[in-house]
């Protein structure tokens, strides 16, 4: 399986970004209302300047408190991104984003920003993979 069949599989909701200068407390409302864990920050929604997470902002409350939620989001964002490809492999993916320990991914193509997957949707396209070979295989095994 290959990362264009993960973002066709996916309920098309686009990219959330935000432009740089946005609060960091506006940022956490999107994902709280959203119900998503990571914000890409760009200027025109198609070029990454860096993302921001759950997990950033939580390490930056805990280091500065809640002061930290007026400051604009390039102060907190991950700078140097990891990026894929639509024609990577879903299960190179899986690997880059647990070695690295993070959960999404934006995929870019021509330096612009196509989609977005999480670790979850690697995982559950991978699953969903197992389960149609299981069927091809008990499907053999019993004559069909």
């Amino acid at each position: 399986m290959i990362v264009q069949q993960i973002l066709k599989l996916k309920a098309d909701d686009g990219v959330v970004s935000v432009p740089p200068g946005t609060d960091v407390s506006h940022v956490a409302g999107i994902m709280a209302s959203r119900k998503i864990g990571l914000v890409v920050v760009s200027k025109d929604g198609k070029t990454i300047e860096g993302v921001v997470s759950e997990r950033d902002i939580v390490a930056e409350v805990s280091r500065n408190g809640n002061v930290c939620l007026i400051a604009p989001v390039e102060a907190i964002m991950t700078k140097v991104v990891q990026t894929c490809s639509r024609g990577d492999a879903a299960d190179s993916v899986l690997e880059r984003m647990t070695v690295g320990r993070f959960r999404h991914m934006p995929v870019v193509e021509n330096g612009q920003m196509v989609g977005l997957i999480s670790i979850g949707d690697a995982v559950k396209a991978r699953l969903s993979q197992l389960s149609m070979e299981k069927d091809a295989l008990e499907g053999m095994i019993k004559g069909f």
